[in-house]
């Protein structure tokens, strides 16, 4: 159903006129982009958050959650949520509950931090898992443990753990995933060439560096339907030491290897050089925070709350 709220001005600003993206009929094109909060204490998400959530929310708006890992072995700070536990499927449900109630659609973000962790974050204080054993490198805030290599009989599992996830969503009451490719967590740290030095089918041609990216989208397809899976990339970026020689190469490859799946979206991070966009969907991040009601002030172009970027 479309909102009437933002009919007086759809016709002349681009970002409020409806978009249809399969069943999800959109009101406006303004997305909620995943932001991390780091307040799910003991990586279950807290009854905060949807008061958090549903004040972004508007009737036929789109809202992709924080990063939520899939795994014990995805997490890479504390207090970030997950989603394979049945206490924490439970305690996303009244937040997902909490949007919906406002009309908007939920999508959760599923995230495998990869190397970029440290083991007091894993499982028994293991190294975390990655494409690679190459460490990364250390700044002022945050320590890394160097990674331990997947090896390739392995793989299938964390494969299995993203399909699991998503499932766990969906009996959240989400409407669909996002899967987390981006911003060099370990999706990207198998798609870039600068960190995947494997010799494996996993490794070496862009491929062979694509080819889990890929197994982890059937897999969430088959799970539950590719109407409600999209994925977010970052080709360009070059987040967490994680970027590639031929980025352009690199992000039209997948662009054209996600048509065969059919799925839902392809939510590009675009290089920070670029002025001009074609795009269905704009995903705002830090005006969002700022501005819970940041499509209404674009409708009535009412001033912005200035973010506060620390």
């Amino acid at each position: 159903m479309e909102n009437e709220s933002f009919s007086a001005t759809k016709q002349t600003i681009p970002l409020l006129k409806p978009f249809s993206m399969r069943s999800f009929n959109l009101s406006h094109r303004i997305v909620m982009a995943p932001m991390a909060r780091m307040r799910s204490y003991g990586n279950v998400p807290q009854p905060h958050a949807a008061l958090y959530y549903s004040q972004r929310a508007t009737p036929g708006g789109l809202l992709i959650s924080e990063a939520t890992g899939i795994s014990e072995t995805a997490m890479a700070y504390q207090n970030m949520p997950g989603i394979w536990r049945k206490e924490q499927v439970e305690a996303w449900k009244p937040i997902v509950n909490a949007v919906h109630s406002k009309g908007g659609f939920f999508l959760c973000q599923l995230w495998h931090a990869g190397r970029v962790s440290h083991r007091d974050c894993q499982p028994n204080g293991e190294a975390p898992i990655s494409s690679t054993d190459k460490p990364l490198a250390a700044d002022s805030s945050n320590e890394y443990t160097p990674p331990r290599r997947l090896r390739t009989d392995e793989i299938s599992t964390v494969v299995n753990d993203f399909r699991l996830a998503a499932r766990n969503a969906i009996e959240a009451g989400f409407d669909g995933v996002e899967i987390h490719g981006a911003h060099g967590y370990l999706i990207d740290q198998f798609m870039k060439d600068t960190v995947n030095d494997r010799t494996d089918e996993y490794g070496g041609s862009l491929e062979n560096r694509c080819r889990f990216t890929l197994e982890v989208i059937e897999a969430v397809t088959n799970e539950i339907g590719a109407d409600r899976v999209g994925i977010r990339l970052s080709p360009f970026a070059n987040y967490m030491e994680s970027g590639d020689s031929e980025p352009q190469k690199l992000g039209i490859y997948m662009a054209e290897s996600l048509n065969r799946f059919e799925i839902l979206y392809c939510h590009m991070v675009e290089p920070r050089m670029k002025t001009a966009s074609r795009t269905d969907l704009v995903a705002y991040g830090r005006l969002f925070l700022a501005n819970p009601d940041l499509p209404r002030r674009f409708q009535l172009e009412a001033p912005l709350n200035k973010y506060d970027r620390t």
